[in-house]
């Protein structure tokens, strides 16, 4: 039942990657606070339907501050990852996480490192050097596009601003995009969500 379980999870975190892929344009502040609220309500109506007691004050806030660094601010740059980078490629780098914990634990705690430990770390670095090292570079069409988030003047972001607004740095405003077809190297990112053939 514990890798049934895993399975599932497993499932449900990529399922979740998908859907929040497609909502990545949106504020990733906003997003994050949504889930994490709508987390954390349902993890502690059930924690209380079996009977778990709330706790103090103090350890309420100490678990509110680990919850903000730890779920927050991962969430929004998770996010953000999803809109630059993909689900695939996001919810790649995000997993290798385990693997920093368990280098911390050998070099701070003198955990063993096993075979195990060994074999999953070389099979997690194949796979993200498999990622980094894609170049993935065709022929692709731009269809009309119209929406707003954070973004620079690059070959995709060519309009023009109001007087005095900020041409040069990371601005956000509701802005189009003309179709267009081009070749250059690119990810699954916010504006190369495209088939393949």
């Amino acid at each position: 039942m514990g890798a049934v379980a895993i399975g599932g999870a497993c499932l449900a975190w990529g399922i979740d990657n998908n859907l929040t892929r497609k909502i990545s344009a949106a504020n990733p502040v906003q997003i994050a606070a949504v889930k994490g609220l709508a987390a954390g309500l349902v993890n502690a109506t059930l924690a209380i339907l079996i009977g778990a007691r709330l706790p103090s004050l103090g350890v309420s806030l100490g678990a509110g501050v680990v919850g903000l660094a730890g779920y927050g601010v991962s969430l929004v740059l998770f996010v953000l990852a999803l809109r630059d980078l993909g689900a695939a490629r996001t919810g790649a780098y995000f997993s290798t996480a385990p693997f920093v914990g368990a280098v911390l634990g050998v070099a701070l705690f003198s955990e063993p490192i096993t075979a195990q430990m060994v074999i999953a770390a070389s099979l997690m670095a194949i796979g993200v050097w498999l990622h980094v090292t894609e170049r993935h570079n065709h022929e692709h069409t731009h269809g009309h596009l119209a929406h707003d988030h954070a973004h620079i003047h690059d070959e995709h972001h060519q309009h023009a601003h109001n007087p005095g607004a900020p041409a040069g740095k990371p601005h956000g405003h509701w802005h189009e995009h003309r179709p267009m077809v081009h070749k250059h190297p690119h990810y699954p990112d916010l504006h190369h969500r495209h088939r393949h053939i």
